[in-house]
């Protein structure tokens, strides 16, 4: 890693919304060497813009958020190569506002109102969702007159961009579309108990419900408080992404509609009802909502008490040390993942849900051409072959990763990519949102419970509150047509 970065310490201070002389993280500058930065400037065949063509050259762009992705506070974090072109290609600076997660749109909500917008925003449809309520309210802009989805900087991202449609204009700068969760294991605890590696049941197309189910089954043992799963995130995983199906689906035309008749819920839900009953699922008495270490993501799985842990992708990724702890020892290849199962009797394909990486354009904006460029330098990025290979380099030298877990990272990119179907968490009317959380929360605790109790039960009001959704929608799209 020693000889891909050359590091520079700068004293910059990370400025706070509210609370001024709190310090917080100092970033550390990370700049490329002069080989790889003359890699980064080189597109196969997409090129980004001369610095005398852009507008925004040599400004700074302000970014409002609850975490920044963008520049690195320690040495072992992935280094942003958009950012660096957006900094040292054009002259520009990101200035990074910390805002509070729970308030974060209250504090945004002030700053607009204030005539004192930040830039950008990132873009979400999970717990951080953006799209629509808040688009319609007029807290973020459509970026159509800053970027063109149709030029070749963007293929690939239409489809995922259209989510973020009311109409004919779109609110999200979407720089690439990644993956949600996936079902990390131990190696050596799966061999340890004589099964085949999942890695090579995927492989052969024999990664399924029922064999999946059958591993389940073998391990768990409540007397020695064994589990073949952990936490609570295994039952939307298997619902909305394993399925590839979603309760609630937007169409073409910006409306929204439910899904919940589908008969794969039907038999997921069956899947999950059966591992809760047999045991394979912790829990504390008939808390169903328990979980080792206070919730800790990964518990169980190296010391064996775990077989699989399903979570976001992100949780695989950080310091050595710190996944060594939690999912084995990551130099001597025990941490590794597959997609989520599939459905041996559904359509043969493996399904992930797909998560949006973007920003949104804040209402009142000073500099959103700037937003756009550093937006473009993020997907120059991405695309860019050199780059990806300098990502894999820093995946290798920095987290250990092995060839198996980089391959296994390209699986699931194609599975995602070919499948683009988004994970929607949030973000609608109040009333729809109420009911549409609460359902949710019932299948992760309903260990008694039938799918079509569960419908039943819901099916009236997610019809009614959809209803005056898209009332909502459509009064929108006609008057900003």
């Amino acid at each position: 890693m020693k000889k891909l970065l050359a590091l520079a310490l700068a004293a910059v201070l990370v400025i706070t919304l509210f609370g001024c002389g709190k310090k917080q993280r100092e970033p550390i500058e990370l700049t490329l060497s002069t080989e790889d930065s003359a890699a980064i400037l080189n597109a196969a065949g997409i090129r980004l813009p001369s610095v005398e063509e852009v507008s925004a050259a040599g400004s700074t762009i302000t970014y409002f958020s609850w975490f920044d992705s963008i520049r690195n506070y320690t040495e072992d974090e992935i280094v942003n190569t958009g950012y660096w072109t957006f900094k040292n290609m054009y002259g520009c600076e990101v200035e990074y506002i910390e805002a509070s997660y729970n308030d974060r749109y209250e504090q945004l909500a002030r700053y607009i109102m204030a005539d004192d917008s930040p830039d950008f925003f990132p873009a979400g449809i999970s717990s951080e969702a953006t799209f629509p309520m808040y688009c319609i309210k007029g807290t973020f802009l459509p970026v159509d007159d800053y970027i063109d989805y149709s030029d070749k900087l963007w293929e690939g991202m239409e489809e995922a961009a259209d989510y973020f449609a009311l109409g004919k204009h779109h609110f999200a700068l979407v720089t690439d579309v990644t993956f949600r969760d996936i079902c990390p294991y131990n190696k050596r605890v799966v061999d340890s108990w004589g099964f085949e590696d999942p890695a090579e049941l995927y492989y052969n197309d024999e990664w399924t419900w029922d064999v999946f189910y059958d591993m389940c089954m073998e391990f768990s043992s409540e007397d020695d408080n064994r589990f073949a799963l952990e936490g609570y995130t295994f039952n939307g995983a298997l619902n909305q992404e394993a399925t590839g199906a979603k309760f609630i689906y937007k169409d073409e035309n910006g409306k929204y509609y439910s899904n919940i008749d589908d008969p794969i819920f039907e038999a997921v839900n069956d899947l999950l009802y059966n591992l809760v009953k047999n045991g394979c699922t912790y829990h504390e008495g008939n808390d169903y909502w328990a979980g080792r270490n206070d919730h800790q993501v990964g518990a169980g799985v190296k010391d064996g008490q775990t077989l699989f842990y399903m979570c976001l992708f992100g949780n695989i990724q950080g310091p050595v040390a710190e996944m060594s702890e939690v999912w084995g020892d990551i130099a001597a290849g025990e941490l590794m993942y597959v997609p989520l199962p599939r459905w041996q009797e559904g359509d043969g394909n493996y399904y992930l849900a797909a998560i949006p990486t973007g920003y949104m354009i804040v209402s009142g904006a000073k500099n959103p051409e700037g937003v756009a460029l550093f937006a473009q330098c993020e997907r120059f990025k991405i695309i860019d072959p050199t780059v990806v290979r300098i990502d894999r380099k820093q995946l290798e030298e920095v987290y250990l990763w092995n060839q198996d877990m980089l391959d296994m990272y390209d699986e699931c990119r194609e599975i995602v990519l070919n499948n683009t179907t988004m994970y929607l968490n949030g973000n609608l009317i109040d009333n729809l949102n109420t009911v549409y959380n609460h359902f949710r929360d019932d299948i992760a605790r309903s260990a008694n419970t039938t799918w079509a109790q569960l419908k039943e039960t819901y099916s009236d009001s997610f019809d009614y509150y959809l209803e005056e959704q898209n009332k909502i929608i459509e009064d929108y799209i006609a008057e900003n047509s």
